[in-house]
């Protein structure tokens, strides 16, 4: 047996600290590094990915790194998903993320390494019909790639609307704007409109009072008639979208520069906590870190004219030191809160946090699970999670590696 009385590293002694509220698991045959109240169900060795996305007995990953764009699985077994089929890369891009609808499959296709003039960038649409064939229907492509757009980076589907409201680059823009697009033809996908932070419609005589493309939409998400759009290094708006083809600002809160971290994700809570209505907030951890380390923000917008930032949540310190190899930090929740007031979230190195909103002032973690590295990798990067109606949360890392797995203790709520 090893002895860890001798020669213990930092590492080891930082997570000797969380041993009384934590299970913690060494081992290159363990499932985890670190596990509360989780319980591992499935995994499946395959390459990273920027999101993954389930409907029903399908799961869909959509990957960081070509040769893949997309990988289509079967998880009707989940302790043992499989792979179905893949969809390769068009040149000089990557497709990170992918939604389902019904028999439709919509990928992005981003700008990426290799990028060259006369490459293309857009949104693409498959048949999957039969998983195992998936075949292009229609693919748009955007504009303003000369203007810092990237094409499409994240997006959000309405599977009862057919609609996506989209990151999206355009002609005469700077940066990525907010498209909404039409596929109840998913082979003759239509924009039918479009928002953008004042300052980004160059071509309209527009003056971005920033640098680049710091401004920008990054990943919008409609609940009602509201659109929730976070703006990167401008925080984040809430725009009307009763009629859709004439977003109208409501709202704008910016937090830059105070705190430096990009705003990711502006999640709204569909239901009223305590009689009022509520925003949950990620920041992206990027780039060298600061302290305290990217996190999530809670804001009451029961007047949405005027939102107020009331709470943040973040992982505590020692914690940090733990698993701070590799970027550390929030990036992405499951986009959904349901009545149970959970949080699931993507927390790079830290892994899956699950967070108890139901006192909003008070935002309080009950479960997490950090996975095992992959080897020849020096940590988790847990960067994307989905959250079936059987409750089994899906987990893509960056790097490497689908780990299925399912809320088995909710602690003393």
């Amino acid at each position: 047996m090893m002895d860890f009385c001798r020669k213990a590293s930092p590492w080891f002694l930082a997570v000797a600290l969380l041993v009384s509220t934590s299970q913690y698991v060494l081992g290159g045959t363990m499932e985890a590094v670190a596990v509360k109240g989780i319980t591992r169900v499935g995994h499946l060795d395959i390459e990273g990915g920027g999101m993954v996305d389930v409907q029903g007995k399908l799961a869909v990953i959509g990957h960081m790194e070509k040769p893949f764009a997309t990988s289509i699985l079967d998880v009707s077994d989940p302790a043992n998903p499989r792979v179905i089929s893949r969809i390769k890369t068009r040149p000089g891009t990557h497709s990170h993320k992918a939604r389902l609808c019904g028999n439709t499959l919509v990928i992005n296709v981003e700008s990426y390494k290799g990028w060259k003039q006369g490459d293309k960038a857009g949104l693409a649409f498959f048949d999957i019909s039969n998983p195992a064939q998936p075949r292009e229907i229609a693919f748009m492509e955007m504009g303003g790639l000369d203007t810092g757009g990237t094409g499409v980076h994240r997006f959000s589907l309405d599977r009862d609307k057919k609609l996506v409201y989209a990151s999206a680059s355009a002609t005469g823009y700077q940066g990525n704007i907010t498209m909404i697009i039409d596929f109840s033809d998913p082979t003759k996908p239509k924009e039918v409109g479009r928002w953008w932070a004042p300052g980004q419609w160059i071509a309209g005589g527009e003056k971005p009072t920033w640098q680049g493309a710091e401004v920008r939409t990054h990943h919008p998400n409609r609940w009602g008639s509201r659109l929730y759009v976070p703006l990167w290094g401008g925080g984040f708006s809430i725009v009307d979208v009763t009629d859709l083809t004439k977003p109208k600002t409501i709202s704008h809160f910016d937090y830059h520069p105070t705190y430096s971290y990009p705003t990711h994700t502006a999640l709204p809570v569909g239901h009223k906590i305590v009689g009022r209505d509520w925003l949950v907030v990620f920041d992206e951890a990027v780039g060298p870190e600061t302290n305290p380390p990217a996190f999530m923000w809670v804001f009451d917008i029961t007047v949405e004219t005027n939102p107020v930032p009331v709470a943040t949540f973040q992982i505590p310190e020692q914690e940090r030191k733990a698993y701070a190899a590799g970027r550390f930090g929030a990036h992405q929740p499951h986009e959904y809160v349901g009545p149970d007031n959970l949080v699931y979230s993507a927390w790079f190195s830290g892994g899956l946090r699950v967070i108890d909103i139901s006192n909003p002032y008070q935002p309080k973690e009950i479960a997490h699970y950090v996975p095992k590295p992959a080897p020849g990798f020096r940590s988790a990067q847990t960067n994307d999670l989905y959250v079936d109606a059987n409750g089994l949360i899906y987990l893509i890392d960056r790097d490497n590696g689908l780990d299925i797995v399912k809320l088995t203790d909710k602690g003393n709520r």
